[in-house]
């Protein structure tokens, strides 16, 4: 996953959205339903890109069949510092189609629920309006 990774580090969240498949699944730490759909995790990845600073990848590790990667983070938000993983896995045409988030401590996952909870308004207009140029072409 080096082209996500770098994308993440050099806070280009934006770029994210090539990377997904169209039926991705976000999994979030903070919510108990998935997110599905290109649309939806784009503008979710956005709003994790505005409410981390100082991020950094630390580890990667990657599965035998090149399919998988767990990538361990450390970042900060709200003043809160916090530890995590991104669990990706790629399907056979490169795309990400499964995504899983967890954190630690929990007194960050809090943090992280409270941030991307004021995030989630402008989240749900970039995901519709992504839809909407979809249903347009």
């Amino acid at each position: 996953m080096k082209e996500f990774r770098a994308l993440v580090e050099a806070g280009d969240f934006a770029g994210l959205e090539d990377l997904l498949a169209d039926d991705v699944v976000f999994r979030s730490p903070v919510a108990f339903k998935p997110y599905e759909g290109k649309a939806i995790v784009a503008a979710i990845l956005r709003g994790v890109g505005r409410v981390f600073t100082d991020f950094t990848y630390v580890r990667e590790l990657a599965d035998a069949d090149g399919h998988g990667s767990a990538l361990i983070f450390e970042t900060f938000v709200d003043g809160t510092s916090l530890n995590g993983i991104d669990l990706i896995r790629t399907d056979d045409e490169g795309k990400i189609c499964e995504f899983t988030v967890m954190v630690r401590p929990l007194s960050a996952a809090n943090a992280l629920a409270a941030a991307m909870g004021a995030q989630f308004p402008q989240i749900q207009a970039e995901a519709v309006a992504a839809l909407s140029g979809e249903a347009s072409r």
